[in-house]
């Protein structure tokens, strides 16, 4: 193992430590930091997903921004703004940077501010930059949305649109830990309360950054490519694989998919100490990269079918090359 992917499992493990039974958020949460991507986390209430994101900027001692999304939210709430100032007896616009100028930006419940304040951030999670009044200002190297919505709770809530969907390199669910987990849990916070709790390593930034310059030199054999672009044609043209998907599936995921799944398998294979890509890479990341992608059609819904019950369909029918 190099030293940056023994630094980066270091990282894994001391956020597993403070976010236990959730090892899948952290490895998703990892993959999209070294692929430089955005995060949409869905879990209901008390799963850590807040904790997960805290337990991240704690071990990359990175600054965490956090913005609560509540319907009353303006867009300057997010980016900040400009405001007078007295400079010398002379009033002067000055620019107040917002949250959004974290390395880390947390998105809470982002579902419940309305669509204007939602795209305030779609600038941001593209391109790294934020314009105010004619003016650009570059965000921090190290910047990541993690956004949280909860499941359940569908009143006051504005469904994101989907342009800034496709924008999220992965969606993940965070689900209930197991009943050995959640004693663990209980018993951290005991010792979190009493000041017994161990300390957190921190992880230098600076290994991050060479990780992603070591994943951007993998390169996936052809084989590969064509199987993931494949999976992507295969939610656009369904009936190709059976009547029932061409059903269940609306609408199939744009370009950004195949781009978000070929940056993630070769995320997924640096991670697992592989310099070569294979199809498992892609099938690992498959459910976190699509599932948010697929517009399901009034059938799927009726019929209770959800978006990983159709990748795992697409998964089994569409063939490597």
């Amino acid at each position: 193992m190099s030293e940056h992917l023994n630094a980066i499992h270091r990282m894994m493990e001391q956020m597993s430590q403070s976010v236990i039974g959730q090892e899948q958020v952290v490895r998703s949460l990892t993959l999209a930091l070294l692929c430089n991507g955005n995060v949409l986390l869905e879990g209901l209430p008390g799963t850590a997903k807040t904790r997960s994101i805290k337990a991240l900027s704690k071990v990359l001692s990175a600054t965490l921004g956090r913005v609560q999304f509540t319907p009353d939210l303006l867009p300057s709430d997010v980016t900040g703004n400009e405001i007078y100032q007295d400079n010398q007896g002379k009033s002067e616009l000055t620019f107040q940077p917002g949250p959004v100028f974290s390395e880390l930006l947390l998105a809470d419940e982002i579902n419940r501010a309305p669509a204007k304040v939602q795209s305030a951030l779609l600038e941001a999670m593209e391109e790294r930059q934020v314009t105010v009044a004619g003016k650009t200002y570059p965000l921090p190297q190290l910047f990541m949305v993690l956004a949280t919505q909860n499941p359940i709770e569908q009143e006051g809530t504005y469904p994101l649109p989907e342009a800034q969907m496709d924008r999220f390199l992965l969606k993940v669910k965070v689900n209930y830990p197991d009943t050995e987990a959640e004693l663990a849990i209980v018993r951290l916070l005991q010792a979190e309360e009493s000041d017994s709790a161990e300390a957190m390593e921190q992880i230098s930034s600076s290994h991050v950054f060479a990780a992603r310059e070591a994943i951007q030199t993998l390169k996936p054999s052809p084989a590969v490519e064509q199987y993931l672009v494949d999976l992507v044609l295969a939610t656009r043209n369904p009936a190709n694989y059976g009547e029932q998907l061409a059903q269940w599936i609306e609408t199939g995921a744009s370009p950004r998919a195949s781009i978000a799944l070929h940056r993630a398998a070769r995320a997924n294979a640096w991670l697992s100490g592989r310099d070569t890509v294979m199809p498992g890479d892609v099938q690992a990341v498959a459910h976190p990269v699509l599932r948010h992608r697929l517009i399901l059609s009034y059938d799927a819904l009726a019929d209770g079918v959800d978006p990983d019950a159709i990748i795992d369909e697409l998964l089994s029918q569409v063939a490597v090359a």
